[in-house]
Order: C-alpha cells, then structure tokens, then sequence
C-alpha cells in the first residue's frame, strides 16, 4: 500500500502532467489561430517570390492535426498553371496540398520556414511542344528572386515531399515520348533547400504507361522504386546515383545524369538488368505478351543495357547517342507444353544510333541461334548505315517452320513446311553505284503452309527454291534464280520461275502462270486498310536484255503472252488518288504490250482506252526505264482537278495555306494519247466534246488540235505544258475562239469575270485569237507578271451598258450618247509583258461619233489609255482625252498628258 506521501507526490505529478498536456493540447488549437494570417501572408509571398506562373486555391485551413506533428497549411482545390507557352493552362491540379512549417520559425524567425510539402489527389500534367518549349519552368531563377544567399532566412526549406493518390502524364511533342503514371505514391526526403542536395525517394506506381512515336512499349506495369538523386536546383540537373527499379518481376538498376537546357534536355543515362530470368523480362512486356507469357515455359539469363548520352535540342536539330545491349544465353521458350521446345536460345545483339540518326545505325548481332530437337537457327549480322549499308552476313537454318511454330506460339498465325538457308553476304549496298553485298547461298522451302486469322482460307503447297550468287560485289555480276516458285490459293495453283543477271544490263528469264485473286490473298496477311484489291490471271514468258529492249533490239527478245487485270487499285507518288483498272487483257509480244477496250478509273473519271506500250518490263524494273506508247482515250467525264497533288506550304507568316499543286507529268513516259471526252471539268469549267493529240514525254505536255466546247463556243488551242515543281509549271498556248457571247462567259465563267470585269454589263459577239505564255503557280493559276504574248479580240454586234470609264467620258464630254454605245464590229489587237497590257489604236463609230482609242492597262485593273472622240459629223475635229485611275474609278480628263503604268516584273 503506498504511503500518503507517495500518494501525495502522485497526485502532483498526475496534475502536473494534465496540466502540461491540456497547455501542449490547448497550443496544439491556438497556435494555428495566433500565427494564421502570418504564415497566409508568408505562403503569398513565397508565391510571389519564387513562382513566375498562376496559383489559384478555393481555400486555407492551418492545423497540427492533418499531417501530426507537424504544422501544416493546406490549399485546398489548388490549381497551377503552366510557363510560357502553356500559361493558360493547368500544370497542377490537386485536391489538397499541405506544407509542413517549423514552428520554431514563427516563434523565434524573421519568416516562416516550410520544410514539408504533402500532395493528395493530384494531377501533374507536363507538356513539351514540338519547339521543346515546356511548361514547368515555373520556379523562377536565383536572379529573380530576393532572397538573401544565408539559406536560414528563406522561406522554403523543404525536407519531405509526399504525393499520395495522384496521376502524373508526361506528353513530349518534340521527342515524341509520352507516358502516364496512375495510382502515383512518391515520399522524397531531403534537405531541398539547398541548392545541391541528395534526394532519397520510395515510389510506387500501380499503372505505368510508356509511349514513343505513338507504338506502346510499357502498358499497365507496376512500379516499385528505391532511388537516391543528387539534385542541382541552380542548373536544373539530377544525378540517378542509385535507382533500383522493379517492373512487374524485371529488377533494373538506372544511373545517369540528367539536366534540364533552355531548349531541351542534356542527358547520359544507363538502364542495366543484369543476370535477370527471361520470364521476368517478359513481365515487364506490352499487355498483348501477358496472354502469350501465362502459356509459356520461359528460362534463361539474359542481361540488358540502354544508354542515352549527349544533347536533345529539337530547335537545333541535336539528339543523343543510344545504345541497346541484348545478350540472352541457354533460353528456352514451350508455348502450351509443345512437344518441341526452343531450345539453346542464343541472342547477343549490339545496336547503336549516332544522334539518333538512322543513317549511323550500326547493328552488331553476333550471335542469334536455337535448337528445336535436330532443328536449328545459326546467325549473325554486322551492319553499318541504312540507305547505304557496309553488310557482314552469315545465315544457316534447317527448321521445321510448324514445330517453331507451336514451340513459340506465334499469335494468329500457322505455319508449316521445310525451311534450309545458307546464305553469306559482305560488302557493301548502293543503288546509286551500283554496289552489292558479295553473295553466296541459297533459300529453299518446300511443303509451305500459311493460315492466319483474317482468311479462313490458306496459303498451301509453298515451294521456293532461291540461289543468290554475286562474287565482285557489283550489281553487274549479281545473279537471282527462283526456280521453281510456286504455291496454291483458293484452289488454283500459281507457278514462277526467274533467271536474273546482270542488274547493271538486267537480263532476264522469266515464266508466270496462274491466277490470283488480290483481294482475297491480301487478307490472308492483314485485316486493316483494305486499300489493295482486283484480280490478275498471268500466262507470261518473258526473256532478254534490258539493253536490247532499250535499243530496239527486238530480235533478240523472247517476250510472249497475255496478263490480265481486274479492279486492280494503281497507286503512284504522282497522283494523290489511286487509280483503278476495271479490266483490260494485256496481250504482249516483244517489247510491245498491246490492249484493247481497257477500262479504268479514277475519282470520277472514266476511261476507256485502246493501244500499245513500249519497253514495259524495263520501265517496271528500272527507275531509268522510259514507257514508250500510243493509244486512244475517250470518256464520259474527267475531272481534271482531282489529278492535282495536294501540299501543305508555309506562308512567311507562319500561317499555312494549302496549295492544290500543279500536274506532274513523270519524265519516264513518251506517250501519244488521241484523247475524247464528252464533259471536263477543270477549275470550275466546263467542257463539252473536248478532243485533241496529246504528247507526253520528258516530263513534258504538248497539245495539237485540242478543242472544246464551252459556252456555246468552239474553242481549238494549241500548247505546251511542263511541271518544273510541285508548285511551279511553265506554259505556252495559242486560242482561237470564235463567237462567243460576252454575258453567257461573264455568267457562266469565273476566270473570264476575273479577267474582263468590264464586261459585267456588256452584250454581244467575241471572238478571240490569242498567243499566250507563261507560268502557274501551286493553285494552277496564272501568275500575272510571268504573262507575254498578244493577238486579237474581235468584238460585232457589242452593247456596253453601264461601263464606268464611257460613263465618265460621257459625263467629260456632256455627250449622253456615249454612256452606252453600241458597237458594229471592232478588231483590238493587244499585247501582254510584264503585267501590262498594251492596246494597239483601234476605231469604232456610233451614234455619229468617231472615237479612237490606245493605251496600256495593267492585269490588276488600271489605266492609262488615250483616246480621242471623233465629232460628228465626219470625225475631222475631236476632242483629246485621258482615261486614267482603274477600272472601278476611272478618271477622264481633257488633254493628251498621260501617266506611264508601273511595270511588274516576273521575279523568276
């Protein structure tokens, strides 16, 4: 029993602890109250002092019960928006955030002291435009800020950073790299306030997404990571010391530096797994390998390694090295407890990408190799540059194609047949040089079957026998045979054989026959973009030199058959839409390839054709090649406008415009085309009964005795035309149009009311012989200044009514008469240079008055015409006039003074 002192001293001590805990209770309420509108004030001036972007908050509550036993203040429904060019817009949004306060600051400092910041429920959304502009540079720079360089007076002095329940979406426009954290749990530790501080991190992460040049690399993945940053505030730049990151079951352990420029990023960054078990890499795979990976038996060690070192400056064109290391050794992969498993699966690849550059891609594959029981794969490859690559070759394979197939598991695809490849290749590939890999080998394959998805129908009965032989490394001694080819589809069997040599002087040997429906065999391989259709039955054999073809040499050539085409889709670099051959049977002898009533289309033309082509094979097989030809056109319709290619142009405002294009005529065709068609619409004309002898070659149009009908009026021209860009063409032509009805071509023709506004009110008779050329621009418009030529307008039977400049002759003259003359018939001969049109003198007569009239008037509508009025009644004396300022406000004056037109030059 205790004594009553004791008793005593219990009670005091008991008292004196309630006390002490109701006075730490009774602060722990008043001390948010007493120092509320100081740390308010503090926190706005933070703010101010350190942001350089928008902060909005709904409201602010102060508490040590939020995050105890710290102090906090908490922004509820914040909002943050971005830096230029992204200000208008939310960098971070959050539902609460908190910043922890050292309470000895506001007792015993000059300012208030945040050493904590906690962020629930947020959404961090980064941008990067393709300039490489971004929108979280939003702390402003040591310079701005007023804060004294003793750290102990400055306001943020951050030790912990907690974010709890966010989402995090990272969208790099320049880079083309987009990613998206969800379910994003992050504690940093640290002393922040420094500016050279390491950050020690744990971060979880329940969905991460991983975007590059829009294909997904990791979808849905967990994250799990330990990391420790040493961070530079100053320079804006982190260094990865230790990064233990999980991926699903991948462990990958990430290094680096990385530092944030004016203009992008500086970087050097290794991400390494080493000694990780092929099952596990595969974890960290997209979603559609999870399936495959649940049914499959994966061992094996495999080590990765990825660097990223040097400058990514989009606006400067830099980008930094990459580097991807492969080794895999003694896999072994069973899909579905196959009978026949990979074994031996050996992979050491070493890539590397210069600047990120294509053009440097170095690919070292030393060693890619498997086993599937006496089966086996043996290769390598060493290449050098892309375009024109250096190739080190070395390909030996005995497989049986269907147990690889189900050992694998290949999704949607079946497989079957006898696979022998031997095949050596080193030396280096150009086109341009004529340059080819010294070769030697053969592909062979024999019982081949292939099934997929999309057809329920396959591909069986596949045989391919190929060799490959070129031992100078010059395409001049390159040799291909394909003897025999052939597979069966549908029910009909295909059969090919070639002989190719001499790719410098290509001499072939070769035989086709069977029938193939495009369409069908199309979707035997893919199910999206059915753009590929129509039907080709062959019965060919085709034998010779490219040489001799070119030559004339026909003697010496052996090419006999018939091809035929249906619904077969042609597309071309040229021509923005694709052109459909409906049906047409080649029947070809020689060099010549003969068709008759060949039907096709394109958007909404029609054509039907009869003829020849020349030198077939060797324009299909050279880009040097030049199709030779002659033949007869005529359709119901053409639309001459959807031939036009179409590109985007930049104006020098930045502001872009689109540009139809010009036609391009290809400069490898030298055809005659007897062309008719009932209706053409051109640049909102049209044309009835247009005919014409149109030549085609080096790139170069020429029209002889082209007519049409327009308006009512027979029009024959003559011409040339030629492409010399995409939004350049060159231009000569002569017209003759006889009778044409001036109100009926004001109406019913926009480049006529363009042209001769004037007529607006006029009535009567035109004819016009015309020489004219010049140049069009991307909208196959005429540029006015590139315009020379001349010819004669003969007007008869003309009423002008209304015309402002005989309106103000009239009202110069006080001669009402002259208003609206009427005119009898009148030749005016012009001529056209550097937008001025000069008027020879032509006379005319009316109501008893004699004018005269000549001058220049430029295309865009001034005037500078001299005209003298004949008075009645024999037009010995008359009066000498001016006409100048436009058409729409012309200025008539009494006397022969006349004001010289400024010449526009054609600047090309």
């Amino acid at each position: 029993m205790p004594t009553n002192k004791f008793k005593s001293v219990l009670l005091k001590t008991g008292k004196y602890l309630a006390i002490t805990f109701a006075v730490i209770l009774g602060l722990l309420f008043l001390t948010p109250i007493i120092f509320e509108d100081q740390i308010k004030d503090q926190i706005k001036k933070t703010a101010n002092e350190r942001l350089s972007a928008e902060l909005n908050y709904s409201d602010v509550s102060v508490s040590f019960f939020r995050h105890f036993p710290s102090l906090t203040l908490t922004l509820n429904d914040l909002s943050l928006n971005g830096s230029a060019p992204y200000k208008a817009e939310k960098f971070i949004t959050a539902k609460e955030v908190s910043f922890g306060i050292n309470v000895a600051s506001l007792v015993f400092g000059r300012s208030v002291k945040i050493d904590q910041i906690y962020l629930s429920d947020s959404f961090i959304n980064v941008k990067v435009n393709k300039n490489g502009e971004a929108n979280y540079n939003i702390y402003k720079s040591t310079a701005q800020t007023t804060t004294q360089k003793d750290s102990s007076d400055t306001a943020l002095k951050l030790e912990r950073i907690e974010i709890i329940n966010s989402k995090i979406i990272y969208d790099d426009q320049s880079t083309k790299v987009h990613f998206d954290a969800l379910g994003f749990n992050y504690l940093g530790k640290g002393d922040l306030n420094k500016s050279v501080f390491d950050l020690y991190s744990k971060a979880k992460v329940e969905k991460l997404n991983i975007v590059y040049e829009d294909e997904p690399y990791l979808m849905n993945k967990k994250i799990d990571a330990d990391l420790i940053t040493k961070v530079n505030i100053n320079s804006l730049s982190f260094f990865f010391q230790q990064n233990n990151l999980k991926i699903n079951q991948l462990v990958v352990d990430f290094k680096g530096n990385f530092n944030f420029l004016k203009d992008g990023y500086n970087m050097d960054l290794a991400i390494k797994s080493e000694n990780s078990d092929l099952y596990d890499v595969f974890t960290a795979f997209p979603p559609k390998y999870i399936t495959w990976l649940s049914k499959t038996e994966l061992k094996g060690n495999t080590n990765l390694l990825l660097t990223v070192k040097g400058d990514y400056i989009a606006s400067q064109k830099k980008a930094p090295d990459l580097n991807l290391d492969v080794k895999i050794d003694n896999g072994f992969v069973n899909y579905n407890k196959s009978a026949f498993p990979v074994s031996d699966l050996n992979l050491e690849v070493k890539t590397k990408v210069p600047s990120l550059d294509p053009e440097l891609l170095i690919v070292d594959a030393k060693n890619i190799s498997l086993k599937i029981n006496n089966d086996y794969l043996k290769s390598k490859l060493y290449m050098e540059g892309l375009s024109t690559p250096n190739i080190d070759a070395d390909f030996k394979a005995k497989m049986d194609l269907a147990k690889l197939n189900k050992a694998l598991g290949i999704p949607d695809l079946e497989l079957k047949g006898t696979l022998a490849g031997d095949v050596k290749a080193k030396g280096k590939f150009d086109q341009k040089n004529k340059l080819f890999p010294v070769t030697k080998g053969n592909i062979d394959l024999e019982n081949g079957y292939i099934k997929t998805k999309y057809y329920p129908n396959a591909i069986t009965n596949i045989v391919v026998k190929s060799n490959i032989s070129n031992q100078k490394g010059t395409f001049q001694d390159l040799k291909v045979n394909l003897k025999p080819a052939q597979f069966t589809f549908e029910g009909k069997p295909v059969f090919v054989s070639a002989a190719l040599s001499d790719f410098d002087d290509l001499n072939y040997d070769i035989k086709a026959n069977g029938e193939l429906d495009v369409n069908k065999i199309y979707k035997v391989f893919s199910q999206k973009g059915l753009d590929l259709d129509g039907f080709i039955k062959a019965d060919l054999v085709l034998k010779g030199k490219q040489s001799d073809a070119e030559k004339g040499n026909y003697s010496k050539l052996y090419n006999k058959g018939t091809l035929e085409l249906r619904n077969i889709g042609v597309a071309s670099e040229y021509l923005p839409k694709k052109f459909i051959i409906k049906e047409g049977i080649f029947k070809i002898n020689q060099d010549k390839m003969s068709f008759n009533n060949f039907l096709a289309a394109y958007g909404q033309s029609d054509f039907k054709m009869n003829g020849y082509l020349q030198n077939v094979f060797n324009y299909i097989t050279t880009n040097t090649g030049v199709l030779k030809g002659s033949f007869t056109v005529s359709a119901r319709y053409i639309n001459v406008d959807e031939f036009m290619s179409e590109t985007d142009t930049n104006t020098a405002s930045q502001m872009e415009t689109k540009q139809t294009g010009v036609i391009i005529i290809p400069t490898n065709l030298n055809l005659q085309l007897i062309a008719h068609a009932q209706k053409v619409y051109f640049d909102k004309l049209n044309l009835q009964n247009a005919s014409g002898n149109l030549k085609m070659n080096q790139g170069k149009l020429s029209m002889q005795n082209t007519g049409f009908n327009l308006i009512g009026c027979n029009v024959a021209m003559n011409g040339n035309y030629q492409a010399v860009t995409p939004q350049k063409a060159n231009f000569d032509y002569s017209i003759k149009a006889s009778d044409f009805d001036i109100k009926r071509a004001y109406n019913e023709v926009e480049v006529f009311r363009k042209m001769a506004s004037a007529a607006e009110k006029a009535q009567g008779i035109v004819s016009l012989d015309y020489q004219l050329k010049g140049r069009l621009n991307g909208n196959m418009k005429p540029v006015y200044p590139s315009l020379v030529g001349g010819g004669t307008l003969s007007v008869k039977n003309v009423k002008v009514r209304g015309l402002k400049m005989f309106n103000a002759v009239s009202k110069q003259t006080n001669s009402e008469s002259m208003k609206n003359p009427d005119l009898s018939k009148v030749e005016i001969k012009s001529k056209i240079k550097n937008n001025i049109m000069t008027v020879e003198r032509f006379k005319f007569k009316f109501a008893g008055f004699r004018p005269r009239i000549e001058g220049t008037t430029s295309l865009d509508g001034k005037l500078n015409l001299k005209m003298r009025l004949g008075l009645p009644p024999l037009g010995i004396f008359g009066i000498p006039l001016t006409v100048t300022g436009t058409q729409d406000s012309p200025k008539v004056k009494v006397g022969r003074k006349t004001e010289d037109l400024e010449e526009t030059k054609d600047t090309e």
